[in-house]
């Protein structure tokens, strides 16, 4: 079933703004669909933004944290992040461990920090299902995930001066 037709997230402008993407790289073609949509996101939005290769979706939380933790003092700290990468079903468990273990970690990650964080992790059933979501033509999933952590962090600014 195709998913409904829907208008796509707005982005503020965020000039000055600094991200952080982390990239799965185990879907290759997939990651670097995700990787150019959350790119022209934020280019659109006039963010700055740093990428860092995982191997697989569930090396993606860590990755961040570790990245964040580095950041800290930095003249510069993120002021938010991008997780992009893919889960395809399989025949064994392991699509619910990691689908499910990333998607938790990055959220229990992002209240606790109050990190403003966009989930561009895809788990689907096939990879066909993925190239679709992917494509910046098309889903432009890895945009959605940008845009959704520039809405995120235009929200913490303007409650947190």
């Amino acid at each position: 079933m195709a998913e409904p037709q829907r208008a796509p997230v707005a982005a503020p402008r965020l000039p000055g703004a600094r991200f952080l993407i982390a990239e799965a790289r185990y879907y290759d073609g997939v990651g670097a669909m995700l990787l150019e949509g959350a790119q022209a996101a934020f280019a659109a939005a006039g963010a700055a933004f740093d990428v860092i290769a995982v191997p697989g979706a569930l090396e993606i939380p860590a990755a961040i944290a570790i990245a964040l933790d580095a950041a800290q003092g930095e003249a510069r700290p993120y002021d938010g992040a991008v997780a992009l990468g893919c889960v395809v079903r399989g025949e064994t468990f392991h699509f619910e461990i990691v689908a499910g273990e990333s998607a938790r970690a990055l959220m229990d990650m992002s209240v606790a920090r109050k990190l403003a964080l966009g989930n561009g992790i895809l788990t689907v059933e096939t990879l066909p299902q993925a190239e679709e979501r992917a494509d910046p033509r098309r889903g432009d999933k890895g945009g959605d995930a940008a845009r959704a952590a520039l809405k995120l962090a235009a929200l913490k600014r303007s409650v947190t001066r």
